[in-house]
């Protein structure tokens, strides 16, 4: 086969996973289409599929092993010569499936994302020795995207992973971060999404101290960016500074997701996690005192190993203290390869789910109480998308994909920013409707 007849192929994606693997994706999908391949959205036209995996939990495991298989059977009722599985699944160990998963052409390693065409190449017989280039294909609305500060993890929560799956915490220059972000703006890009295993660690790997906050400042200069959102931001590692670059930047969205994961402080010990539920509260009050208008965003695990009713009730305490906007509850998955594997006293997936029951209905007529109170509010509204004869868009208070949405009876344009009034609320959505300021 020559060079042309490999371009020929036509490469079809399936992303599983957090918005982090999403941008390895973006990457590899550049060098596939800077190549000269042909990308297709329906996998039955596909010659190449490439499943970018997840391996965070048991479950999302099984999910990748379930679309490979499925994807698998389009070898012989469709165009599917090849089949790649790139991400985290691979980090684990799982490439040992090959030997059972015979239908997997090659597992990438995600150190070698960027030889992903001499991978494909190679498959077809061809040594190619391709130089693979910096870029993006968006896979999110072209007016927004996410931008990965950093890799890795050096937490070590008992419960987690990510460490032995990303390797250790490391940064991404700033001069690299800002370089691709210009670029993102020149298309379009006017909402950035800062994301990383930990946020507010940005830095320290590479500069001797925390550096978020520069970060921030020099991606404040970049024209075209008009929001820059902070997801993933542990509670210890908020500091006066980082609050005042919130407070005070205009471009900085008044959103802050800080995942506690738990607020009893037998429990954070045992999750090895570095805060504690004074600490906590008082980061929380600063931040309320400081920044007013700010939404915070966090996530529970329920039923971690020897949570109690008395460790249970004070998350409940916590939610109806401090009233959040958008909150996540998981049950605790027990990972093998993790600590808290072995630990003592397991909950029963019935308690679980009891507590999830019981402290959903608590947090959505809380979160009802809030979308009530802004019925009538004007809010800086970002569109999304156009669905029939209505927009769908969201403020400051929504982060793309995990919080809710503002439907407006109205078709405006994609990717502009309009003053939206609130008129109604839905279970977790608001309507609004195009404010006119009168004279």
């Amino acid at each position: 086969m020559d060079i042309q007849a490999l371009k020929d192929k036509k490469v079809g994606f399936i992303s599983l996973g957090c918005d982090k693997n999403r941008v390895d994706l973006e990457k590899i999908i550049f060098n596939i289409k800077s190549f000269g391949f042909q990308i297709v959205n329906d996998c039955t036209k596909a010659n190449i599929i490439i499943i970018n995996t997840c391996s965070f939990l048991e479950s999302s495991r099984m999910e990748a092993i379930e679309n490979i298989l499925e994807m698998s059977e389009l070898k012989n009722s469709a165009n599917l010569e090849k089949l790649i599985v790139t991400g985290c699944l691979n980090e684990l160990g799982y490439s040992d499936l090959k030997d059972s998963l015979e239908e997997v052409d090659s597992f990438v390693r995600i150190s070698d994302n960027d030889n992903i065409i001499d991978i494909i190449a190679n498959l077809y017989g061809i040594d190619l020795h391709y130089h693979s280039t910096n870029g993006r294909i968006l896979t999110t609305p072209n007016h927004v995207a996410y931008l990965k500060i950093s890799d890795g993890c050096n937490n070590f929560c008992s419960y987690c992973l990510i460490p032995y799956i990303r390797g250790r915490f490391k940064s991404r220059t700033i001069e690299e971060l800002v370089e691709e972000s210009k670029i993102l703006a020149s298309q379009g890009v006017k909402e950035l999404t800062l994301v990383a295993q930990d946020v507010t660690k940005y830095g320290v790997d590479l500069y001797n101290k925390k550096m978020l906050v520069e970060l921030l400042q020099q991606l404040s200069k970049i024209n075209g960016i008009e929001w820059i959102r902070l997801l993933y931001c542990y509670p210890e590692e908020i500091d006066d500074n980082l609050i005042l670059e919130i407070k005070n930047n205009p471009k900085i969205l008044k959103y802050l997701d800080i995942p506690l994961q738990h607020v009893s402080d037998k429990i954070l010990k045992s999750m090895n996690r570095r805060s504690n539920y004074l600490s906590i509260c008082n980061l929380f009050d600063k931040l309320r005192n400081e920044i007013p208008n700010i939404v915070i965003r966090t996530t529970f695990i329920l039923g971690f190993p020897d949570e109690n009713n008395d460790d249970f009730n004070k998350i409940i305490e916590f939610i109806k203290k401090y009233k959040l906007d958008n909150v996540g509850f998981f049950k605790y998955s027990r990972e093998e390869g993790t600590r808290s594997y072995d630990f003592e006293n397991q909950i029963s997936d019935d308690v679980k789910d009891e507590r999830l029951n019981e402290i959903s209905q608590i947090q959505y007529e809380i979160q009802n109480n809030i979308l009530q109170r802004r019925v009538g509010d004007v809010y800086s509204v970002i569109i999304d998308e156009i669905d029939d004869n209505y927009s769908i868009g969201r403020f400051y208070g929504q982060a793309p994909q995990i919080d809710g949405l503002i439907f407006i009876d109205e078709v405006l344009k994609i990717g502009e920013i309009y003053n939206i009034k609130i008129t109604d609320y839905l279970d977790y959505d608001l309507k609004g409707e195009l404010y006119h300021e009168h004279s």
